[in-house]
């Protein structure tokens, strides 16, 4: 992926990574939980045809630090900390991208005032997504070192992939460790979702919000988007056809083309 690359110092001083290309109006990426800034490859080169796009590594992976100790309110300051550095920079609030667990961390933050202009949110999960038995199912093969095992059984329980799905994602090209990334973040990001609260987030944002779900999403994703569409006053929802949650790889050309159309549409700004 061709950007500048830069840092910013984020919730406890923790150094946060970025990835900036492209001009025009600012577009901050958040990836969800098995990813870091390479993941938006397959989306890279339109958005940054369209847009000033910066994408950052959430904390715990690819450039960015980590702190001794990890609450998810801390990623909501990572990312109020980068939104507030690109509006100053643009003298403006940004527009966001943000999928899975990141799109959680970006509604945690849009609540708490982050300078977000609109807000494209991709299947956040919440307390449902990941059930305590199988967090703690996960959590042991971890911490045994069966990483991979853990991996396979996200994919295909909580994310809902078929083994010919989890095949063809595992035989992709990619340009990092994803084993090292779960390893290091899958349990914590599990254990934090017990505590968030989607819809008391929803009712404190502001700005216009697009939520997009797959049409062949897991059942969590179905029922917390169209809860949070049911909470928004001028809901947003693009549903996207044979995908699922992990259309950004599938099908790039309807994620991009949903995304210009959310952020180009000035009607939006009136209803707020």
């Amino acid at each position: 992926m061709q950007g500048k690359r830069d840092a910013v110092s984020g919730a406890n001083g923790v150094r946060i990574g970025l990835l900036t290309a492209g001009s025009g109006l600012p577009l901050l990426l958040i990836h969800g939980g098995m990813s870091c800034i390479e993941a938006w490859e397959p989306i890279w080169p339109a958005l940054s045809k369209r847009w000033r796009v910066t994408a950052m590594d959430r904390r715990g992976r690819g450039t960015s630090g980590d702190a001794a100790a990890y609450a998810i309110e801390q990623e909501y300051g990572d990312i109020g900390a980068i939104a507030g550095d690109l509006a100053q920079q643009h003298g403006g609030p940004v527009d966001v991208f943000a999928h899975s667990y990141g799109a959680t961390c970006a509604l945690g933050a849009a609540a708490r005032g982050a300078p977000f202009r609109r807000l494209a949110l991709y299947e956040p999960p919440g307390p449902e997504t990941a059930p305590h038995a199988w967090l703690q199912s996960a959590t042991a093969m971890t911490t045994s070192g069966r990483t991979g095992q853990a991996m396979l059984s996200f994919l295909t329980e909580i994310i809902g992939l078929s083994p010919k799905q989890v095949h063809e994602l595992k035989d992709a090209p990619r340009t990092y460790d994803v084993l090292a990334i779960v390893s290091a973040t899958l349990p914590r990001e599990g254990q934090a979702l017990a505590s968030v609260d989607l819809l008391k987030d929803t009712q404190l944002v502001r700005s216009p919000v697009l939520l997009l779900l797959g049409q062949q999403s897991p059942p969590w994703a179905h029922e917390i988007t169209h809860a949070l569409s049911a909470a928004l006053p001028n809901p947003n929802i693009v549903i996207l056809p044979d995908q699922g949650h992990e259309a950004i790889h599938s099908a790039p050309d309807l994620i991009v083309s949903a995304l210009t159309r959310f952020f180009a549409d000035d009607t939006l700004l009136t209803q707020t």
